[in-house]
């Protein structure tokens, strides 16, 4: 009886000590007043800054908008198109150049194909079934 008393007490103990430190937790924080974020399944959702897009005609002829990320100063100013090297005008903007279109001693062809074949392999994995 003296062993069932004291396994009992030291049952409650431990009981008491829990339910205590499940009361020590920190407060919730309190959102700042009148803003109230909404919440989703990961917590408060944040809401989306507004970015202003340039519309002066003037400034997106001569500058390259977007091109200063400090407080402070002004965008880069556009250059003559003589002071650019002549290697720049020569870049493809328009498409991808289809494999068959390059030539087999290049790089760039053997690049392609590698990245080609790693995906048709990861298409073909998916389709494994176990």
């Amino acid at each position: 009886m003296n062993n069932l008393t004291l396994t009992l007490n030291m049952l409650r103990q431990r009981l008491t000590v829990s339910t205590i430190a499940a009361r020590c937790y920190a407060a919730k924080p309190v959102a700042a007043v009148g803003k109230k974020k909404k919440l989703g399944k990961l917590g408060p959702i944040m809401e989306k800054k507004v970015i202003p897009v340039e519309t002066d005609a003037n400034k997106l002829v001569n500058y390259v908008c977007g091109s200063n990320y400090l407080k402070t100063g002004e965008d880069i100013k556009l250059k003559p198109d003589a002071e650019y090297p002549d290697w720049l005008w020569t870049l493809n903007t328009e498409r991808i150049i289809p494999l068959e279109e390059l030539d087999p001693d290049t790089k760039q062809y053997w690049r392609r194909l590698r990245k080609m074949a790693l995906r048709r392999n990861n298409q073909l994995s998916k389709l494994k079934k176990f």
